[in-house]
């Protein structure tokens, strides 16, 4: 018994392990990786009675050696597909910074180690606090135990399916950003069009060099004023990572 909850330990670890690598906030580098593997032993100690049991005695070593990496891999899928909705924060930042013609040089993200627009960075926080206040890392623990019953241990191959699947999250990427920017979009467009009318109406005045200052001004109060909305819509594709989870381990286990 305590040999195949050892078994059921090791394989959670290495599953828990390879999916907060790559998910959002825990692959952060304020999180060292020993926390981080603090964390999937953690997860591992809490999942490990849950699944059915695995016993690895009797596996010869190249097999074995297969299945951990394949275990590996499949918390790496599933941390990337979570980390989407993150990337799309980015790709919403830069629209919002290109619309408003904040032409500031990027910042240090600290949550993605990379260089992102100040409004993607101010995305990524809201997402993070979003995602703690909403305990959505308790259903996280819900979302793994249940890859389980559809993905078992050493039983994922991949699919056509399954590159189908993940490049039509690629796509949804830019519609997530597209709806976050929104606002902002919406503000550009009416912007351009009433100062392509002034162009026309008063050919003396300078509308190019004079719209900046506005479309930057008018931006940021548009900016603050939606993030109400933003973070509704950050809700609602966070509410969704619980059931990608499970859908990408449907096909992996398919």
């Amino acid at each position: 018994m305590n040999e195949a909850l050892f078994s059921n330990w090791w394989m959670v670890f290495l599953r828990a392990g390879g999916l907060l690598s790559l998910f959002p906030v825990f692959s952060a580098p304020v999180v060292t990786p020993r926390l981080r593997v603090a964390l999937a032993a953690l997860v591992a100690f809490l999942l490990a009675p849950a699944i059915p049991e695995v016993v690895i005695t009797h596996w010869k070593l190249t097999d074995l050696a297969v299945i951990m990496a394949q275990e590996i891999l499949v918390g790496l899928l599933l941390g990337f597909v979570c980390r989407m909705l993150f990337f799309a924060l980015e790709i919403a930042g830069s629209i919002i910074t290109a619309e408003i013609g904040l032409s500031l040089p990027p910042s240090f993200n600290p949550l993605t180690a990379s260089q992102a627009t100040i409004p993607a960075v101010l995305l990524n926080y809201l997402a993070t606090v979003l995602w703690l206040c909403l305990d959505m890392h308790h259903w996280l623990l819900v979302g793994m135990h249940r890859t389980y019953s559809l993905v078992p241990v050493g039983m994922a191959h991949l699919s056509e399916t399954l590159v189908r699947s993940v490049l039509a999250w690629v796509g949804w990427l830019f519609l997530a950003a597209m709806q976050i920017a929104a606002p902002v979009l919406a503000l550009s467009f009416i912007l351009s069009l009433v100062f392509a009318v002034l162009g026309r109406v008063v050919p003396q005045m300078n509308v190019f060099s004079g719209s900046f200052a506005i479309r930057i001004l008018a931006g940021l109060m548009v900016f603050a004023a939606a993030i109400q909305v933003m973070g509704t819509q950050i809700i609602n594709h966070l509410k969704r990572l619980p059931d990608d989870l499970l859908r990408i381990a449907q096909i992996l286990g398919s």
